[in-house]
């Protein structure tokens, strides 16, 4: 956990060092918070099955910083007007979120009444991550035009790279209950193997890259409300504690946001 930890910290460092060099250009600062809910696509169910997308949800909570290059805090002036700094922001965030899994789909259903089908039953989970890292955000229409009140409404188009501390957890109350024993889980995930670990509640870290659309809502002079939709996808497929072979394991786990949030202008 140490070494995670190490490298969450010099992210951290990495991050304000980037955003002191663009304070020190004199660009304004926007400071902010969300709260949403995250739809996580793992290896828990079946894949495009709406009970399962529906079933595995949880909470998403981030704070969020913006470099704003439409206007320089120096001196309360708007800054050269070219496109970047017009249709351009830089967002940093620290994000985390948490959902409960569990199976759902045909396998679980209760006319199944197999062993294995008790065994999925009875197999549950959980993701808890962390997020650190920086988006690139779009705005099609005139940042400055917006901050005057032209118009009411912002849209925007992100992407970026975020660095994910992951920490699952794994239980079964099948058999024995001991979630360490390979038997308790549904066994073709065991053939199919090869004898590698395919349950862990090992803590790990690993990068993914996000997309997100959204907008931006003026509430007042110096503040707006935002909604975005987020997709992530994760480098590492045992974020929630669950890696099987099967063939119909196709992508690492993922996720969707819905966020609704709070910015504030400080300069």
């Amino acid at each position: 956990m140490g070494i995670y930890i190490r490298n969450v910290i010099l992210l951290v460092v990495l991050l304000g060092s980037v955003q002191q060099s663009f304070s020190q250009l004199g660009f304004s600062h926007e400071i902010g918070a969300f709260i949403g809910g995250v739809a996580f696509q793992s290896d828990f169910g079946v894949r495009r099955d709406f009970e399962t997308n529906s079933g595995n949800t949880g909470l998403a909570l981030g704070i969020v910083h913006y470099i704003n290059f439409s206007y320089r805090a120096d001196c309360n002036c708007y800054s050269t007007d070219t496109y970047w700094n017009d249709h351009f922001k830089i967002r940093s965030e620290i994000a985390w979120n948490k959902t409960q899994l569990n199976h759902f789909g045909k396998w679980v259903d209760d006319s199944r009444t197999s062993d294995n089908a008790d065994r999925l039953r009875a197999h549950t989970g959980e993701a808890e991550n962390w997020d650190i890292g920086m988006q690139l955000e779009y705005f099609p229409r005139s940042i400055r035009a917006f901050q005057a009140g032209s118009y009411s409404f912002a849209p925007f188009a992100a992407a970026g790279v975020h660095y994910v501390w992951y920490s699952p957890s794994v239980a079964t109350t099948y058999g024995t209950g001991n979630p360490d024993n390979p038997n308790n889980y549904y066994t073709f995930w065991q053939q199919a193997s090869g004898g590698d670990p395919f349950v862990s509640d090992e803590p790990g870290s690993t990068w993914s890259v996000v997309a997100s659309v959204g907008t931006r809502y003026k509430l007042t002079v110096l503040s707006d409300l935002f909604v975005e939709l987020r997709w992530q996808y994760y480098g590492d497929d045992f974020v929630d504690g669950l890696n099987h072979k099967l063939d119909s394991n196709k992508a690492n786990d993922w996720n969707l946001w819905l966020n609704f949030g709070y910015i504030y202008y400080l300069d």
